[in-house]
């Protein structure tokens, strides 16, 4: 029997974005004790964070607010805007796909950076619509080549990962606020900042959510410690977050994730010293690399690019590390593809990511030449 699926899933290549470390362990039979590629937080939840979730934990046999309501008040006062300019989900990899599919006919054009994040991608083909890319320019999404794209396209969207991931750059508030003068007046900017907590704050794009036309999306599974309790936010113009509710899966975020991350909006004392423990851990894969004879990327986020030379030695790298028990990850699109992103661990893990990247070094003989091609 031929099964009727629509002509966009029968088109799709049967692929996901990123292979899970679990099944990456299951195929080849070997264990990670060093987790340290899909940029999760080394340094857990709050405390807060935790007593809340385990709280939650006694009425777990409830379904969820629907409405996210409690989270959405605390959203609404630790970032000035109202509770009808947020819609909350489970991740943000879902309120990228729910973005999509309330404004993306199918076959309409998006703009983004050859390498960029590749769920938001996978969303765009998932519904239908056509992705046009730009190269990176050393290393950075090129503001003026994806407004030209845009303008050359007749593109609705341009998607803009700030800070980038897999790169770790950022661009100011006064690079996008001179982007956004460049791109078509009807096209759409959606902002994925899952890694804002870690950009300098006077250097980030103020929230408006009264301007329609920028699409911004947050997250707690970076600096608040919470990837696997999936909870991620839209900031959004009020119209837009009314769109998104009629879509939505409404019991999306569960009980426990919400608890969790309403209590963790509560603890600033704890991101603080996250994002400074981020800090130090960034500077001793910065060292590290120099010692090595690579180079590394500026990094906005908690992970640092380390550009080894080429493709094949990134690749090589990484697969002998995992051979050692330590999971990383290198981009898919060259040049992007000649780093390392390497997720801040704890003291603990960093060290042994560096005694172990220092082995494979010496046993490949691999040499430090980075010049960026």
């Amino acid at each position: 029997m031929n099964l009727p699926f629509t002509s966009i899933v029968r088109e799709l290549p049967a692929t996901v974005p990123f292979i899970p470390v679990e099944a990456l362990e299951r195929q080849s039979g070997k264990k990670i004790h060093t987790r340290i590629g899909a940029n999760e937080s080394s340094f857990g939840v709050s405390p807060l964070a935790k007593k809340a979730m385990e709280e939650a934990l006694q009425t777990i046999h409830w379904y969820g607010d629907s409405e996210c309501y409690d989270l959405r008040k605390e959203l609404s006062r630790v970032h000035g805007v109202r509770m009808d300019e947020i819609s909350a989900g489970s991740g943000i990899d879902e309120c990228l796909g729910l973005v999509v599919r309330a404004f993306l006919e199918p076959g309409e054009v998006v703009v983004t950076s050859l390498g960029a994040y590749p769920t938001f991608n996978y969303h765009v083909s998932g519904f239908g619509a056509k992705l046009v890319t730009v190269p990176y320019r050393d290393y950075m999404n090129d503001l003026d080549a994806l407004a030209d794209k845009a303008r050359e396209a007749d593109a609705k969207m341009v998607y803009l990962a700030n800070p980038d991931n897999p790169t770790g750059t950022f661009h100011s508030a006064g690079a996008l606020h001179g982007f956004l003068e460049k791109l078509p007046e009807d096209c759409l900017l959606l902002l994925d900042e899952a890694y804002i907590e870690f950009a300098p704050a006077h250097e980030v794009l103020p929230l408006n959510p009264q301007n329609p036309r920028v699409i911004r999306t947050r997250t707690f599974s970076k600096v608040y410690g919470m990837a696997g309790a999936r909870v991620g936010y839209v900031l959004a113009a009020k119209e837009t977050v009314q769109a998104i509710d009629k879509i939505r899966n409404h019991f999306g975020v569960n009980r426990v994730a919400q608890a969790g991350a309403v209590a963790s909006l509560k603890d600033p004392d704890f991101v603080r010293q996250v994002v400074r423990d981020v800090e130090e851990g960034k500077k001793e894969y910065q060292e590290l690399a120099q010692k090595l004879g690579f180079s590394s990327l500026p990094s906005y986020t908690n992970f640092v690019a380390i550009d080894v030379g080429s493709e094949e030695k990134a690749v090589a790298i990484r697969e002998a590390l995992f051979e050692k028990g330590v999971f990383i990850r290198t981009p898919q699109v060259f040049p992007l593809s000649r780093c390392l992103r390497v997720t801040v661990g704890t003291p603990e893990e960093r060290q042994i990511f560096a005694q172990a990247l220092e082995e494979v070094v010496k046993e490949m003989s691999i040499t430090g030449d980075t010049t960026r091609r």
